[in-house]
């Protein structure tokens, strides 16, 4: 073999392991690449579109159901429904609720209504609530006499609060008869009430009157004519177990004004 031979076979093989220099990404890829980052940018943009869309209705919606609770006549008052009430007439409650009709129910002042009606001095306390669409309810409490009070102006009830309200036209069989005068003050007619209240059953059925002259100055009047000084309305519960153990023993005065120390005479 010639030296021009082996030259050219040398130079052969030199040509077929030489490693072509990277053209880099063909267009293909470079065309997908670049439509996938389109598709992404597009859905990013829709999604921002979305959420402004969905917090516009939010706002819409928010916005009609206050048109409709506070401005619109869908839902204004037009009944009122009084329950709790076996003694008063649930036309004298409405009168005192004094309840704005055709006002919106979330417009409406129900401690406004709810102190009109506590004024009726029959009610101990009352609920005011939204009946919607379209009512008012009006639950009352009334006050429970435990006795009956002359002042020299008719009758009238008395609660443990020492609380006035109604009349009677005579005094009910159950109920003791409070004695006093217009200028007895209210804090001892507050006294007598919890008096009164603080009787057991057993006793309270043997009271005729209760004389009230001062707050310190109570006293029990029995239905057989017996007298107890009771004094002021302070440990009523002790003075009230004390008279229980004492009405079997002789005598027509009882004072357990100090109930540490009560006698009989």
């Amino acid at each position: 073999m010639s030296m021009l031979d082996r030259r050219s076979r040398k130079d052969t093989r030199g040509d077929t392991q030489q490693v072509p220099d990277s053209a880099g990404p063909d267009e293909e890829t470079v065309r997908i690449a670049r439509k996938d980052f389109r598709r992404r940018r597009h859905a990013g943009k829709w999604r921002a579109v979305r959420y402004v869309l969905l917090a516009l209705l939010l706002v819409a919606a928010v916005a009609g159901a206050v048109w409709v609770v506070f401005f619109s006549s869908y839902v204004t008052a037009r009944a009122v429904t009084v329950t709790g009430n076996p003694t008063l007439t649930e036309t004298r409650v409405e009168r005192a609720a004094d309840v704005p009709m055709n006002t919106p129910l979330a417009k409406l002042n129900l401690g406004g209504i709810r102190t009109r009606v506590e004024s009726i001095p029959a009610v101990k306390s009352a609920e005011v609530s939204r009946d919607w669409p379209h009512g008012v309810r009006i639950v009352v409490t009334e006050r429970t006499p435990i006795a009956v009070v002359d002042q020299g102006e008719g009758l009238r009830a008395l609660d443990t609060d020492g609380v006035l309200f109604g009349h009677y036209a005579s005094q009910p069989k159950r109920l003791p008869l409070v004695k006093t005068d217009a200028g007895t003050s209210e804090e001892a007619l507050v006294e007598a009430g919890r008096v009164v209240g603080a009787l057991p059953a057993k006793v309270a059925r043997r009271v005729e009157a209760v004389q009230v002259a001062s707050v310190d100055d109570i006293q029990l009047v029995l239905a057989n004519g017996r007298r107890v000084l009771w004094g002021s309305a302070e440990s009523s519960d002790q003075k009230a177990e004390v008279l229980a153990a004492l009405l079997g023993r002789p005598g027509n005065q009882i004072d357990v004004s100090v109930p540490g120390r009560p006698t009989t005479r």
